[in-house]
Formats: C-alpha cells, structure tokens, sequence
C-alpha cells in the first residue's frame, strides 16, 4: 500500500483539482492507496469538501484538529494514522506536482528508503522568499552536524521503517526535513520544478517562516550558543584591553578625559551582546519546557479513520 499525506489548511478551492491528480498518478503505479487529509484548523470550506470527498471515496480518510496547531504538527497525525508500506507527503496547494510522485517512487525500488524532490526552480513566489530560503537552507547545512539537503521542501517518499522512527521521536518543534536526515538509512533525490499556487494565498507567512527556521536551527545546531559563547569571550577581552588603556591614560601619560558618551556606547554594546546570548539560552530553555510539559502534539475533533 502507498499512504498519502496531505496536510491542509484553508486549501478548500485546491482540494478536488489535487485529489483527481493524485488519483490518476496512483492509477500508473498499479498499487492499493489510502489519501490522509489532515486538516489543520482550516477557517474555509476545506473540512466540508473532505467530508464530501470521503463520502464519494472510502480511500479518503480525513483528520480534522480542534485548531491550528501548524504545518510540520499536521504532517506528523498523518504520519502517525499510516498504513502504507511506502508514504508520500505533499502539500494541498498544487505548488509540488503529484506528477513527480511516479518518479520518486520508481526511485525508491532501486533501495532507496527516502527519496525527496529537489527544487532547482520555484515559480510564483517573491524573490525574498526565494532568496531567503536558498540562504537559510545553506547556512543550516553549515551548523548542522548532519547534512539536510539543501532547496527541499516536504514532498517526498519515504519507507514505512523511516515513519516508524519518526515516530518515536517526541519532540514539539517538528522540522521533519531534519529529523528524516538525522535517521539515516539510503536517501536519493529528483530534480523538479515547483510551481505556482493552484488558487487561494499561501498560509506561510514570514513570521512563521521566522518561526519554522528558529525550529530547523535549534533542532539540530547548538552554533547559536556556541557563537554567544565566543562573543562573550571576544567581548570580554576587548573589555580587558580597554580597562589595560584607561589605566595607561590615567596614571602614565595623564591624558585621561572621563567620558560619558564613550562610557554609555560601552555600556551599551556590552549589554545588548549579553541580552542576544540571554535570548538564545532562553529559546532552548523555552523549547525544553514545552517537550518537558508532555502536552499531546495535536487534538482531534473527529475522524473517519476508525480506530480513533
């Protein structure tokens, strides 16, 4: 069986286009399906197209939260309700085409056990998110221990024993490109372009792309503590250098003027390193208190998958 994980939210309009795709890629591969839907909190109309969707086909099986709890948090239920020997995850949005689904999948008989798409374009965004990405995802390679591929999303293949590693993996602050490259196992990729939207905005905005990204770099990189580490030490011994200068200036050459502009910008600068490396403890503080509080990930309003 191959699942299909497909989180949603407000991709009402995008819903009925992705599932004919889907379904006419699934079709080639000759192999029995199921299509998870995850709906994420969705405030238009995607709940009732599902539910309509699952009436017409038992294949359809929807998950609707209680609220938004956020993309990655979607893509994990549905990885979690699975039964497929093989899952595709991809999004609801037509920008990642389940045409390349043959492809990936094809891909993973030669004993690959994930193989992700790999975007050498993307068509229809603005050229700071493009720019903002391709920067991100080459910086994280950098600090990471571990390779994450670079212009990646999501949308990939992967085998039923990596989803069963992901799911012993407890942590809040999904960023699941990086947890499935940290698992290891044989992993490939194919080239492909993205495209535009189908219709509707894209849900992402910058302050979740902000937040996705803090989520990706202390998920898998102590560099931004390291480098507060550093910055204290470089900073201290240039505060050392110049107490060495004000003492030579007073009691040696008697050219001593007190200062109060030069003594604030000290003050100053000092402070605001010490408040950076303050604020980086305190979101990996943060993020420990979350995993420690042992809150369930996601809440289910209702299902049609049965068991739940």
């Amino acid at each position: 069986m191959i699942s299909v994980v497909i989180p949603v939210y407000n991709e009402a309009p995008n819903l009925p286009v992705l599932y004919e795709r889907l379904v006419k890629v699934l079709d080639k591969l000759n192999q029995s399906r199921e299509f998870i839907f995850v709906n994420d909190g969705s405030h238009d109309q995607s709940e009732e197209v599902l539910r309509e969707l699952a009436k017409k086909n038992p294949e359809v099986r929807f998950i609707n939260f209680s609220r938004n709890f956020g993309h990655q948090i979607a893509v994990s239920a549905g990885l979690d309700h699975t039964k497929g020997d093989k899952v595709v995850i991809i999004d609801a949005d037509g920008q990642d085409p389940p045409e390349l689904i043959e492809q990936l999948y094809l891909r993973s008989l030669d004993g690959f056990e994930v193989v992700y798409a790999q975007r050498v374009s993307r068509k229809g965004e603005s050229w700071m998110k493009k720019a903002t990405a391709k920067w991100f995802y080459r910086i994280l390679k950098r600090i990471t221990q571990i390779p994450i591929p670079v212009d990646t999303g999501d949308f990939r293949i992967i085998d039923k024993k990596v989803v069963e590693q992901l799911r012993q993996m407890p942590e809040r602050q999904k960023f699941l490109r990086g947890q499935i490259a940290w698992i290891g196992f044989h992993q490939t990729y194919v080239n492909y372009e993205r495209d535009e939207r189908l219709y509707g905005k894209t849900g992402y905005s910058y302050r979740k792309m902000i937040r996705f990204a803090l989520d990706g770099i202390t998920s898998f990189s102590n560099w931004p503590l390291r480098l507060a580490t550093i910055s204290g030490f470089v900073f201290a011994f240039i505060g050392f250098i110049l107490i060495l200068y004000t003492l030579y200036s007073r009691f040696w050459i008697k050219n001593y003027e007190p200062g109060w502009a030069s003594e604030m910008l000290t003050i100053l600068f000092l402070g605001g390193i010490q408040l950076i490396g303050i604020g980086i403890i305190g979101e990996y503080i943060s993020r420990m208190n979350d995993n420690i509080r042992s809150r369930p990930l996601y809440i289910i309003k209702d299902t049609n998958i049965k068991g739940n």
